[in-house]
């Protein structure tokens, strides 16, 4: 899988005005907002969450939707390496979804796009691991289409039981009790669904919470580290560097930058 092209995109005024044909396939992933496609003429509304795999030679374009700001990672790659691993790649039209996965795959295109801008030595490498990384992800929501809606209401009951309990120690015994089932199969079925296990998607949840507290708040970051569940600042240091690539005193740097 040979990654050729990578952007980063948010607007409110982006248009294509013509079909583009290219030689490559595109992925589209939006992570805010709304826009529009039309593949091969057909219209498709892409929302947060939502992914769009375009066929190489297939004509598309697409537009915002008037008034709305929408962000969105746009790819182009050369499947041909991969398409005997991947059945999504045999498609022959364009394929759309709503992804379970959202945390997970938007942290691949983010980590993809971070080293298409930095360059680093090997960084083509690294951005078509993560590229294969994050297809396995896909292939394995296609191959788990079959997940019923009754399936997809209890991993939203056990995320809404999280973000309510994040800055507690969240087990799989509180999951199983919140959703009727044992505790193994609550923890099986979260990960299966989300690709992230309970202790992952708890994790994320207070990193998103401290990175806008530490923008936006005046806490220090032990206050913050202890306000979301952390009681060893230096263990919050390592698992913050780790999701986010920064260091929280940069944040409190920027807050303060912004006061002055």
């Amino acid at each position: 899988m040979q990654l050729t092209g990578f952007h980063y995109d948010k607007s409110s005024t982006w248009n294509e005005e013509q079909p583009i044909m290219r030689p490559d396939w595109t992925l589209v992933f939006v992570i805010y907002g709304r826009c529009v496609y039309w593949v091969n003429e057909k219209k498709q509304v892409l929302e947060k969450g939502q992914w769009l795999l375009v066929p190489r030679e297939t004509p598309f374009y697409g537009r915002s939707v008037p008034t709305k700001i929408h962000e969105k990672f746009v790819l182009q790659f050369d499947a041909q390496a991969a398409q005997d691993i991947f059945p999504l790649l045999q498609q022959s039209s364009y394929t759309c979804r709503q992804t379970g996965k959202f945390d997970i795959i938007a942290d691949r295109l983010r980590l993809i796009h971070r080293g298409w801008q930095d360059k680093q030595p090997y960084y083509m490498a690294l951005c078509e691991a993560h590229l294969q990384e994050l297809f396995v992800f896909l292939q394995r929501e296609w191959d788990q289409a079959a997940t019923t809606s009754a399936t997809a209401l209890l991993v939203e009951q056990m995320k809404s039981y999280i973000q309510n309990h994040y800055r507690e120690h969240v087990t799989k015994d509180e999951l199983g009790t919140c959703i009727s089932r044992s505790p193994n199969y609550a923890a099986s079925l979260f990960r299966q669904v989300t690709g992230q296990t309970i202790s992952e998607f708890v994790h994320v949840t207070r990193i998103k919470t401290a990175v806008y507290m530490l923008r936006h708040s005046a806490l220090t970051v032990t206050e913050i580290a202890e306000f979301i569940g952390y009681n060893d600042p230096s263990y919050f240091y390592r698992v913050f560097r780790r999701m986010t690539g920064l260091v929280p005193t940069e944040l409190v740097s920027d807050r303060e930058t912004i006061r002055k």
